[in-house]
């Protein structure tokens, strides 16, 4: 596990413990390991130690790099450059499964559907920051090294995982951890390549869950659960505010340039 630091690292490290399985966390920042757990300590870029990290490893979930806007060149070392020498990596040492943690700001600029109809999985790339980008190339380098080496890879792209949903965007776009998790281990198994969207079954939702469901995935948890309280706050979202319409949310409405 790559960015086993980060949020997303640190809410799935207890869901993906399991008796016999060795979780080999990465990262710059090092962590406290507990039962089950190894640590190596690898930047992304680095050949190197990303070989080093890659050793023994059965299967590999990539959740590292830059996980907001930043500036070009630091989104190109990171996300960039870090996702094509990981990849490297994992072929090199003969790894087979590989589940690449994407984002809905690859496609951040496609605004809902006709009522009735989901966002597609294979929705075409229309990211809305320099992030978003990046993860366009993560599924074009993930399709690559599926088409050309034969390894098995699914991207994920990531909607709003916390423990509750916390805005009224999230009614729609939210993953629970506990999905998220049911998510990831369906897809460390799936054959082939494969985009799919991290959302959980939520009344709201309105991006597809088909490709995901193909894979296995089976979503146990709604936001619904927290609308009541949400709306009470808020108030019923406005589906035309480019917040709520377009799959990118706040993120499209920001000029290009400086931090988003």
């Amino acid at each position: 596990m790559t960015g086993a630091a980060g949020k997303v690292g640190t809410l799935l490290r207890p869901r993906l413990a399991r008796e016999g399985r060795i979780l080999r966390l990465s990262d710059l920042h090092e962590v406290e390991t507990g039962p089950g757990e190894e640590w190596v300590t690898a930047d992304l870029a680095d050949p190197v130690a990303m070989a080093e990290a890659m050793k023994g490893v059965d299967a590999v979930l990539h959740l590292g790099g830059q996980s907001r806007e930043r500036p070009w060149a630091d989104i190109v070392h990171a996300n960039i450059n870090g996702m094509h020498v990981l990849l490297e990596a994992a072929r090199e040492e003969g790894v087979q499964n590989l589940v690449l943690m994407g984002s809905h700001h690859a496609v951040g600029f496609h605004t809902r559907p006709a009522e009735g109809e989901d966002l597609p999985d294979y929705a075409f790339p229309r990211p809305d920051t320099y992030y978003g980008v990046s993860k366009v190339v993560m599924e074009a380098l993930g399709s690559l090294y599926h088409d050309r080496f034969g390894m098995d890879i699914t991207v994920v792209r990531l909607g709003t995982c916390n423990e509750g949903s916390l805005d009224t965007r999230g009614l729609a776009t939210w993953i629970s951890p506990d999905d998220l998790n049911r998510l990831v281990e369906a897809a460390l198994v799936a054959p082939g390549y494969h985009v799919v969207w991290g959302v959980s079954e939520n009344t709201r939702r309105w991006w597809s869950l088909e490709e995901a469901k193909s894979i296995g995935y089976v979503s146990r948890d709604d936001s619904e659960s927290y609308a009541e309280a949400l709306i009470a706050e808020h108030g019923e979202p406005d589906l035309t505010d480019p917040i709520h319409d377009r799959a990118g949310g706040i993120f499209t409405l920001k000029e290009l340039g400086g931090s988003w």
